[in-house]
């Protein structure tokens, strides 16, 4: 079995729309496409491209495919892993709206989409990733799909917008396993999956550490 990595770029308050433009996605009138623009800068940038260095293929809702689809295919691909990656690998569509893809390497998933995803997670192989799709991504926590979360987490508050956990999320604990912060004040957090959520109650030991 491969792992299933979900990469995020979300905002303070767990915002994931439209990080990239002002017209990526307006849905519900979301006015604030591009937040992410402003702090991206070369730490990220090369960050990117090592997450994506470990990609053997891609899964993608129809929003984030769309979005992609419009794009990537005419960027060139010499000396950007991101593009290389994109437009060489195969491309999952999760879609009940779509009968057709256009992209090289663009296939639709057929039947149950958790059965799908999960008949794809059982491969041996490199990493199924997921960027963006958050309708999906949730979809998969629920399922508790998802191997690895890494998530780009820019200090701006939105207050508005689809994000990235949802009514329906199962309780579940992740543990950090690195973490990093960019010259704009971006941080790049991994974590994986842990266990079942443990509840406890602060008694002495909070009290003699808050205490010295």
């Amino acid at each position: 079995m491969r792992p299933l990595v979900v990469t995020e770029f979300t905002t303070l308050d767990g915002v994931v729309q439209a990080p990239g433009g002002p017209d990526e996605d307006t849905a519900g009138g979301f006015a604030h496409g591009g937040w992410l623009v402003p702090f991206f800068d070369d730490t990220l940038g090369a960050q990117m491209d090592a997450w994506f260095a470990g990609v053997e293929d891609f899964l993608l809702g129809r929003g984030t495919y769309e979005i992609f689809a419009a794009a990537w295919p005419q960027a060139p691909t010499e000396d950007d892993p991101v593009a290389e990656a994109l437009n060489t690998r195969t491309k999952h569509v999760a879609s009940r709206t779509l009968t057709s893809l256009d992209w090289s390497g663009a296939r639709l998933l057929e039947g149950d989409v958790v059965d799908a995803v999960r008949a794809l997670r059982d491969r041996d192989g490199g990493e199924l990733q997921v960027h963006g799709s958050p309708g999906l991504v949730q979809t998969l926590l629920r399922a508790d799909l998802v191997d690895e979360l890494r998530l780009v987490v820019a200090p701006v508050v939105l207050g508005q917008g689809k994000r990235l956990f949802g009514d329906g999320a199962i309780a579940w604990s992740w543990r950090l396993t690195s973490s990093a912060a960019t010259p704009t004040g971006v941080l790049l957090c991994t974590y994986r999956r842990g266990g079942e959520v443990e509840t406890g109650a602060m008694g002495a030991e909070y009290e003699d550490a808050v205490s010295g």
